[in-house]
């Protein structure tokens, strides 16, 4: 779920102006997960450009207040999440702690950084929301040493179908400054992409698992 409107474009308008979010219909790209996709989103890029950096800052906060009111500790999800996630809880004052996707091989073992307490509110910060999966293990890591998970607010969320439903069935409140639809109602609003490119989205958008470059 996004925030607003109004936040979503102008956070759409923003990432796709720094290229934070590349739309290439023509030139797919491929993930990590062997997946071919007309977009990618690498958010890390935000943290390069001042104003934006801030503008992300401060409304994950807004959201966080009004939705969740003040944390005991924001946790970041390694590694995307770290650094705008210790900017949240800079603004918040209060603890920041970050978790891995899984226990370190060595020496304490850890997968959660920091200092956290049983029984703490938690809030989540992520950067990109594609399937849930990664995210909702670091809920399930909190949750599994006594904290209380509040929500999870995140930069982007690609808007697929399988997210709606794991974040559903872990019972987990997610919210986004933007999203695929805004983005790219936003880029063929500015020309960025035409109607032929828009189909393209859509149809990788319906199955992006299955989609191939035509």
């Amino acid at each position: 779920m996004i925030f607003d409107k109004n936040t979503a474009k102008k956070t759409a308008e923003l990432l796709l102006s720094i290229k934070a979010i590349k739309l290439q219909p023509n030139e797919p790209f491929t993930w990590a997960s062997g997946w071919s996709s007309p977009i990618y989103c690498d958010n890390r890029i935000t943290l390069s450009y001042v104003p934006i950096r801030n503008y992300i800052r401060e409304n994950l906060v807004k959201i966080i207040n009004e939705k969740h009111g003040k944390p005991d500790v924001i946790a970041g999800v390694a590694t995307g999440a770290i650094a705008i996630g210790v900017l949240v809880a800079q603004e918040l004052g209060v603890p920041f702690i970050y978790v891995r996707p899984e226990p370190k091989k060595h020496g304490r073992k850890n997968q959660i950084e920091g200092f956290l307490d049983n029984g703490q509110n938690i809030v989540v910060v992520e950067d990109l929301i594609s399937t849930g999966k990664s995210s909702l293990n670091a809920v399930k890591a909190l949750k599994e040493t006594g904290a209380n998970v509040k929500g999870m607010v995140a930069i982007f969320n690609y808007g697929f179908k399988i997210a709606e439903e794991n974040f559903k069935e872990a019972n987990v409140e997610l919210t986004t400054l933007s999203d695929y639809k805004s983005l790219i109602d936003q880029a063929l609003e500015t020309n960025y992409i035409t109607e032929k490119h828009l189909k393209t989205l859509n149809s990788w958008r319906k199955k992006p698992s299955k989609w191939k470059a035509k």
